[in-house]
């Protein structure tokens, strides 16, 4: 027989290296005089999209598009320390760095724009759609590129190096008190599942996921992360284990170290909140290992809503939910 069951699962998650461990990014911004600009930095992006995310952030503080910035990425020979991609930092940590290099090398260009244009302040312009000119008034202004490209031939160059310090102190071990983390990622999800209470398989049939990201700075890769992290939820719930005998790992292969493979993903509704960070880039912050950790109480729930067992031990292999079964069957035989 197969029963069917619905489960929530809410978390809240620290991101960074935290516990007053240094948690530093650095990031190099050129502003070249093609109109375009490079971001070097020594964040990896392994998929979740941080290399688009600095693009925007530059070309957002620069009026131009993201296809106009260059990033540089992962080069331990020529980008600047940024950290591992772990702990949920890259967009929060990083993008903070490459934003304050950005309005560093901005800032510069900005008072030789109002030397140019005979600007009694660099507040007086602004940049916007790829020109540079005076706020307010359209006939003086010129393109970027020729403004950049002038400057060069006098010898000026837009570059700056900056960093960004993600700021937690540690934990005091006999009170407990203490800032460990900033800032914090909120998720709340609802997973929907079959269960066959003949041969213990669980199918997860729809997951809802909505979760908190500050200010979603590009959309799309937010519903990919969250969708993505659906997903490696599912594997932790119900199919990977480490197997060890005597320290040795009995299944190292996928073949034997089970994940999930398109036909175990379910259709996936993602769904964030907007809540901007003060601290973050534009109000950003992270979303990658947060958007997994609710999906596995939300599946675990939904089993025991379905078939009135309590998996206490994952992955929540047909074995175990067999074994689960067969215990509650006994006690109400007896």
């Amino acid at each position: 027989m197969k029963k069917r069951g619905i489960g929530l699962g809410c978390s809240w998650y620290g991101t960074g290296y935290g516990n007053g461990f240094p948690d530093v990014s650095s990031a190099f911004v050129e502003i070249h005089d093609d109109g375009s600009a490079t971001v070097l930095t020594g964040a990896v992006d392994v998929g979740q999209g941080s290399n688009s995310i600095f693009a925007q952030i530059v070309a957002e503080e620069l009026g131009l598009e993201a296809q106009d910035i260059c990033v540089y990425s992962g080069d331990t020979d020529a980008t600047p320390d940024s950290g591992t991609t772990a702990a949920t930092r890259q967009t929060y940590n990083t993008g903070n760095a490459v934003l304050k290099a950005v309005r560093q090398a901005k800032s510069s260009l900005l008072v030789y724009a109002a030397r140019e244009f005979s600007c009694p302040t660099p507040e007086g312009i602004e940049l916007k759609e790829g020109y540079i000119g005076v706020k307010g008034d359209p006939s003086r202004r010129v393109p970027l590129a020729d403004l950049v490209f002038q400057a060069r031939l006098r010898g000026e160059r837009f570059i700056s190096a900056e960093s960004s310090t993600a700021r937690s102190t540690p934990v005091d071990p006999e009170t407990g008190q203490g800032a460990p983390y900033w800032p914090y990622s909120f998720g709340c999800q609802s997973a929907e599942v079959e269960v066959d209470t003949e041969t213990g398989v669980v199918q997860v049939l729809k997951v809802v996921a909505v979760h908190d990201v500050g200010k979603a700075l590009n959309p799309t890769q937010v519903e990919g992360q969250i969708a993505g992290g659906v997903t490696q939820g599912i594997g932790y719930a119900l199919l990977e284990e480490l197997e060890l005998d005597e320290g040795k790992i009995k299944n190292p292969a996928f073949s034997s170290y089970l994940i999930p493979t398109a036909l175990d993903v379910p259709n996936i509704e993602a769904f964030f909140v907007e809540d901007a960070e003060s601290t973050g880039p534009f109000g950003a912050k992270g979303l990658g290992e947060p958007a997994m950790l609710p999906t596995v109480a939300a599946i675990i729930n939904a089993i025991d809503d379905a078939v009135g067992v309590r998996i206490t031990s994952i992955p929540a292999t047909p074995e175990k939910i067999l074994k689960a079964l067969a215990e509650k069957n006994g006690e109400v035989n007896r």
